[in-house]
């Protein structure tokens, strides 16, 4: 096994006791873990807006980067009032960097995954 082989294994091992912003991350994590996907959870933050001089005033980090698909992925959970800010940024951080790969995965996506693979939707507060 290679040591990023090794790294990726540690890091699936890791993930029931990593801190994630959202319970719907963990569950995504676990699924990922099954499946024995290489995972990275916000890995990269993207500046998508800057102010006159330059500095940067709006950044986005996608929740996970799947490696051997070369794909990001955000999980929205949340309302709709949210949703259409996120959308927004993924819209802009796809004007700016047209060459990364990034699914959103909807409130509806997210419950049909968990359901498909035997997990069961969470009461969480879904105000990610």
């Amino acid at each position: 096994m290679s040591e990023s082989q090794r790294d990726k294994t540690s890091q699936r091992s890791k993930a029931s006791e990593m801190e994630f912003s959202h319970p719907s991350e963990r569950e995504c994590a676990k699924i990922l873990d099954f499946y024995r996907i290489p995972w990275e959870y916000e890995p990269t933050t993207f500046p998508i807006e800057w102010d006159k001089k330059g500095n940067v005033i709006q950044s986005f980090s996608p929740d996970f980067f799947l490696p051997d698909q070369n794909l990001f992925i955000e999980l929205t959970t949340m309302s709709q009032k949210l949703v259409t800010k996120k959308n927004r940024k993924v819209r802009r951080l796809r004007e700016i960097y047209p060459h990364v790969n990034i699914k959103i995965f909807y409130q509806r996506d997210f419950k049909s995954l968990l359901l498909k693979y035997g997990f069961q939707p969470g009461s969480e507060n879904d105000n990610d």
